[in-house]
């Protein structure tokens, strides 16, 4: 409950701060005549008052219910996302003005105003629609090969397929399920990974949405990890209920694929919990050394960890290949260069000094319905042996 709390503390304090900051450059600033200014006053009142409504109305109400107050809040909040980095700009570029240029009179300082925010509000607009199209365009498939010196010669072509990020919840539900098991099944997977961040609410209110996935077919199997979000939505009710389903979930474990006895017999698949799980308890936590304990080095090794940080520990223990989700690719422009500043790769296929590391841009998208600069994306990865 004190987690919850502090929370909801965060949010609220975010969202007044924010949206101030932007009331305050195109509503104030502007002196938008009457009665324009008195709208946009109550317009941003009732705006700010959304947000948390609208993060405790999925938790409190039915999710048919709840839905379409979701929709307005994060619609509007990948909207103010723009404003406040458009006006943030606007910004830097009047105070680095004010050392070259001459001081202005009350009235151009006025028109200056109104002509900036008629643009910021503008361009928010395009990029607002732009990414409205991003975010709910059909998920494509991406298809990489990554090379894998120790996989045997008779698994090459061996195909697994990252799901990773999708945020079943009040915006995504089973049509988007059903959709993305009809693509998977398509590609005849080998393996299916589940990398995290699957749900975003609790069983008992999400269970018949992410039911679809029983329908997933693979060789070798479905595998899941947890992702962190995971654990706001009632972390064992959900390993508990996607056993049942089929999925196997690891949790710091490796298992066989194909054979076991030697290098040319096949390779190795661990699993390990979100970086972050030890801290929300429920005797989680991520472990590499413990997920590799035991092996036989001269097997390949695939890990699937939610965080891509989690490729420090995995080159450590001599780790083939690493499949991450949880960046989203950023989602919205500019916010990849944030990400970087908490993860070391951001999206796509890297070297990390002898260990190979894709991250995904994720298969659905966290709270606003839009994305920017980044695609929703099913990964069929094709090892191959070289």
């Amino acid at each position: 409950m004190s987690r919850i709390l502090v929370f909801l503390i965060f949010v609220v304090g975010l969202d007044v701060s924010l949206h101030y900051y932007v009331w305050g450059r195109l509503v104030r600033d502007t002196e938008l005549p009457a009665p324009w200014g008195r709208i946009g006053n109550g317009l941003f009142i009732v705006l700010a008052l959304l947000v948390p409504i609208g993060f405790v109305s999925f938790r409190l109400l039915p999710r048919a219910a709840a839905s379409w107050i979701s929709w307005i809040v994060y619609v509007w909040l990948g909207c103010l996302f723009f404003l406040f980095f458009l006006l943030v700009s606007v910004d830097a570029i009047r105070f680095a003005m004010r050392f070259v240029a001459k001081p202005v009179d009350p009235d151009r300082r006025l028109f200056v105003a109104r002509m900036l925010g008629s643009g910021v509000a503008a361009l928010t607009g395009v990029l607002g629609i732009a990414s409205l199209y991003g975010g709910l365009r059909e998920v494509a498939v991406k298809k990489i090969r990554v090379p894998i010196a120790k996989l045997p010669k008779r698994m090459s072509g061996f195909k697994i397929v990252q799901i990773t990020d999708v945020h079943v919840g009040p915006t995504i539900g089973g049509a988007f399920i059903d959709d993305l098991v009809q693509k998977t099944n398509a590609m005849e997977p080998d393996v299916v990974a589940i990398t995290g961040d699957l749900v975003d609410g609790s069983v008992a209110t999400l269970a018949p949405f992410v039911a679809g996935l029983a329908k997933i077919t693979a060789k070798h199997g479905v595998f899941f990890v947890t992702g962190n979000h995971e654990y706001y939505s009632g972390v064992d009710e959900w390993i508990a209920h996607l056993t049942s389903m089929g999925i196997r979930v690891l949790r710091n474990e490796r298992v066989v694929i194909g054979e076991a006895g030697g290098a040319d017999g096949g390779f190795d698949l661990a699993g390990v919990d979100d970086a972050h799980a030890a801290s929300y308890g429920h005797g989680h936590g991520m472990n590499i050394p413990k997920a590799l304990r035991g092996r036989d080095e001269s097997r390949a090794i695939v890990l699937l960890a939610h965080q891509p940080k989690a490729i420090f520990d995995a080159k450590k223990g001599n780790v083939d290949l690493q499949l991450s989700g949880h960046t989203h690719g950023g989602q919205l422009f500019p916010w990849n260069y944030f990400v970087k500043l908490d993860q070391p790769y951001v999206e796509g296929l890297f070297d990390h000094d002898g260990t190979k590391i894709y991250v995904s841009p994720g298969t659905g998208y966290w709270g606003p319905p839009m994305r920017l600069g980044t695609r929703a994306e099913i990964t069929c990865v094709e090892l191959v042996s070289t």
